[in-house]
């Protein structure tokens, strides 16, 4: 165990350099990071520790590589997504091998943090799960006030998306959350519609 703590520590080291701050004054990719380990510890109760290494890298120096340095359309916007993918992947896999952990188990958790074999790989899926989970409970009311120029429905086919993505455990668990009136509102309507 001594090794994956190590790998936790070099993990959350990276987490550190995050220059933006959450409400609690701690590196917002760190708070990230907790919440993503916490949905996965609750979606899969057995989670083996590298899942919790791997949720913990979810968003692995997003912070490096700003969205305006991709052109800011919907191309640019999922050319930004798949570089993120590959470059955390790799940034995962370099320091879990850093930490000891064994090339096979680096590259398990390259392929979960990569998004490779959504739908059909277990460790991706409950990665892509608990991330759903985090936006819905904790990002979209912040996402909304930042695009208050979509129109309703702009929010409603985001969440259909978003929905479409998750496990039905996870959906499951996203219908107790307790939501902020509107955004409920909006989870309903896009259920209703999709």
């Amino acid at each position: 165990m001594e090794i994956y703590a190590r790998a936790r520590t070099l993990i959350d080291a990276a987490h550190a350099g995050d220059p933006h701050q959450a409400a609690d004054g701690r590196p917002a990719e760190l708070v990230y990071s907790d919440r993503m380990e916490a949905w996965v510890a609750r979606l899969v109760p057995a989670a083996p520790v590298l899942l919790r290494l791997a949720a913990r890298c979810q968003h692995l120096e997003r912070w490096s590589v700003p969205r305006n340095t991709f052109p800011l359309d919907k191309p640019g916007y999922h050319a930004w997504r798949r570089s993120l993918y590959t470059k955390q992947a790799e940034r995962a896999h370099a320091l879990l091998l850093a930490a000891g952990v064994s090339t096979a188990e680096a590259a398990a958790v390259a392929t979960w943090v990569s998004k490779t074999g959504l739908k059909t790989n277990a460790g991706t899926q409950a990665l892509e799960d608990a991330a759903c989970l985090v936006f819905l409970e904790n990002e979209i009311k912040d996402f909304a006030a930042q695009h208050a120029e979509y129109p309703r429905e702009k929010f409603i086919d985001i969440i259909r998306k978003t929905w479409r993505k998750m496990s039905p455990g996870a959906q499951a668990a996203a219908l107790a959350l307790e939501l902020p009136a509107a955004v409920a509102s909006l989870v309903r309507d896009a259920l209703k519609s999709g």
